[in-house]
């Protein structure tokens, strides 16, 4: 019975704590110090907007190895594989490309799931 309650008890200090980590964790990102109505100097959390958009690069990503994918399963690898030498026959930016477009590990598992999806 005792443990019950003081299990109780201390729910509120758990959600106060977490307040806290929180609050402390958002302000290592920098503070922002203002004065309150009552004088009082008070620290808030900057907010945090990242310089690069690093979601954006993580989506174009995923995107480039599900389209490598897509072609990998459509053409087949022979076709596929015949298309990127021709790639690596042509300029440096061609080059550069059939580097990229070469078939690797991930190429061939999403070409996997994309031939089970049925294309």
């Amino acid at each position: 019975m005792w443990r019950l309650i003081m299990s109780l008890a201390s729910m509120p200090f758990d959600r106060r704590l977490k307040r806290i980590v929180r609050n402390h964790r958002r302000m290592s990102h920098g503070v922002v110090h203002s004065v309150n109505s009552n004088g009082l100097i008070v620290a808030r959390p900057r907010l945090y907007n990242p310089k690069f958009p690093l979601r954006g690069l993580l989506l174009a990503v995923v995107a480039m190895f599900a389209f490598k994918g897509f072609l990998y399963a459509s053409l087949g690898a022979e076709t596929f594989d015949l298309r990127v030498a021709e790639l690596a026959a042509g300029s440096s930016v061609e080059k550069a490309g059939a580097w990229i477009m070469q078939a690797d590990v991930g190429t061939t598992t999403v070409a996997g799931f994309w031939k089970q999806l049925g294309v």
